[in-house]
């Protein structure tokens, strides 16, 4: 599966909410597994679906990340409630700019509500290098990339 690279359009648009009843009947099954392959086959800790060129508000995150935080691996229509003062800073690259990779501030916890994979409503707090995924993840779902955030610098 091809990951979609700037300056394509998706990348920099806010993505489709998803109905979370197509969630429970299983609609999106498929693009779930689809999106973890794509993710591994290219070293990624996360995959928005805008870098596969869907226009759908859900993003995947590496199973070891999930495991450890005690997290889930799917997020659809995340939403990121809270995020802490207290921050800091560390490198990040993404698969859509190859080649590119700049220190990023972000919040070292935040709360966030989503749909999980079996279409219930969670709500979570994460800490960490989680928390530091879920919000580069669900920077690509609102059309922002770590290119839009070193431009803030």
């Amino acid at each position: 599966m091809e990951i979609t690279k700037i300056p394509d359009k998706i990348l920099a648009k806010k993505l489709e909410i998803v109905n979370p009843s197509k969630v429970k009947n299983g609609e999106f099954n498929s693009l779930f597994l689809d999106m973890k392959k794509a993710m591994k086959e290219n070293q990624g800790v996360g995959l928005a679906a805008n870098q596969i060129g869907k226009d759908l508000a859900v993003f995947v995150i590496d199973e070891r990340v999930a495991k450890e935080s005690e997290i889930s691996e799917v997020y659809i229509n995340p939403e990121i409630t809270e995020y802490s003062k207290d921050d800091d800073e560390m490198e990040e690259g993404c698969l859509s700019i190859p080649e590119f990779y700049i220190p990023i501030k972000r919040s070292k916890k935040i709360k966030i509500k989503f749909i999980n994979e079996s279409g219930e409503k969670i709500k979570l707090k994460v800490r960490g290098f989680a928390a530091r995924v879920l919000q580069h993840e669900t920077d690509h779902l609102n059309g922002l990339t770590i290119k839009n955030r070193s431009d803030e610098k």
